[in-house]
């Protein structure tokens, strides 16, 4: 997948600091057969000589106007960054490896390696703390169905997510889409995935918003994440 603005703002990249950085890479969804561009982010990893403030500053312009265009900021790591918070930075760093384009330089995440032994415990803090924020997100919001449908489906990647990562913590292997994933952590953990289904449909062009029952769905989506953080929970108790 190419998109002019993400090459023009991969040369701005090069242009500000081009003897520093090593490479741009593009991962997640938007390097994956599952992109979708009123959903998916242009997630970027910027790898850098040396990450000081000469070189922040140096970045600072390009990457001040890529965000005004509503586009994440690219993550910005040194190679031995990368590989001494491996640990810590577990989730992202597979995602990483799993799904990515090299847009300029070398191919860095290949030598990357990721150790799993805090995987478990960072996936578990994650569905929580996305719970969490989802709830918060809710209490926030104004109470119209539009937005709560919003807020379903600006939270369902990072959930998705999650739940195949859940997978692999599980030690089985990593599901091949999103859809899979909702398939095989609702067996996991015994419950209804119909609120998960409904969003993902929405997302894909299946399904209007005016043909989702939006409360009900709430209630389903709620009900799911509740259901697969609390299943999760009591198998790590188990392990530890």
């Amino acid at each position: 997948m190419t998109h002019p603005k993400l090459d023009e703002f991969v040369k701005k990249l090069k242009a500000a600091a081009a003897d520093q950085v090593k490479a741009v890479i593009l991962y997640g969804s938007a390097a994956s057969d599952e992109f979708h561009s009123k959903h998916s982010d242009f997630n970027l990893l910027c790898v850098v000589n040396s990450a000081d403030a000469k070189l922040i500053e140096a970045l600072h312009a390009p990457i001040e106007g890529w965000t005004r265009q509503g586009h994440p900021a690219p993550l910005v790591f040194t190679i031995e960054e990368l590989r001494s918070t491996a640990d810590v930075f577990a989730i992202e760093l597979l995602d990483m490896k799993s799904e990515n384009r090299v847009l300029l330089g070398e191919e860095v995440l290949a030598n990357i390696s990721v150790p799993l032994r805090y995987h478990a415990l960072q996936v578990e803090r994650e569905l929580r703390t996305n719970w969490l924020r989802l709830r918060q997100a809710m209490l926030a919001a104004p109470k119209k169905l539009n937005i709560y449908l919003e807020l379903m489906t600006a939270s369902f990647s990072s959930f998705t997510a999650l739940f195949r990562h859940c997978l692999i913590a599980l030690g089985e292997s990593p599901a091949a889409n999103k859809r899979e994933a909702i398939d095989r952590i609702a067996k996991f953990a015994g419950a209804d995935a119909a609120g998960f289904y409904a969003i993902l449909d929405h997302r894909e062009g299946k399904r209007e918003a005016q043909e989702i029952d939006v409360e009900e769905t709430l209630n389903r989506y709620f009900a799911f994440v509740e259901a697969v953080t609390e299943k999760f929970d009591r198998w790590l108790d188990t392990k530890s």
